[in-house]
């Protein structure tokens, strides 16, 4: 009987610490976007880009990019992938000359933070219009 109490405190452990390695928590990813884009609405201007959780759950991410003074709040939802990913990266949805933010990865996470399509974004997809997906590698700060 000690065993088994053991093992589902173990087990319990192990799966809490496997949980908290898949979320976003206080990890800063930081990437160098060479063009604006757009997320929640609002347009972010070119240059170092740091994404981070607003809360634990990481259901509110902050985007900023300092230097251009710019700082904003999107909700966000988590999508699972088949394979972890390799790497810490901003994930962008390219319509013409236009970039919107749609995903972060998290190095060694099978999970991708996925944030709200824009209204503009909403519009280009309903008149059809092509997109690419662009993935930018990111950096922990």
């Amino acid at each position: 009987m000690k065993q088994a109490n053991w093992l589902v405190v173990v087990t319990l452990v192990v799966l809490s610490g496997i949980a908290a390695a898949q979320k976003i928590g206080s990890t800063r990813v930081v990437a160098q976007v060479p063009f604006e884009f757009m997320v929640a609405n609002k347009i972010v201007p070119a240059g170092e880009c740091v994404v981070q959780a607003a809360n634990d759950a990481g259901r509110i991410l902050i985007i900023r990019n300092t230097e251009a003074k710019v700082a904003l709040l999107s909700p966000s939802s988590q999508a699972e992938g088949k394979e972890d990913a390799s790497h810490y990266a901003l994930v962008f949805k390219h319509y013409g000359d236009r970039y919107f933010l749609s995903g972060i990865k998290l190095e060694g996470s099978n999970i991708t933070y996925r944030l709200p399509e824009s209204k503009l974004e909403a519009e280009l997809r309903a008149q059809n219009t092509s997109a690419t997906e662009e993935t930018l590698l990111a950096s922990l700060k």
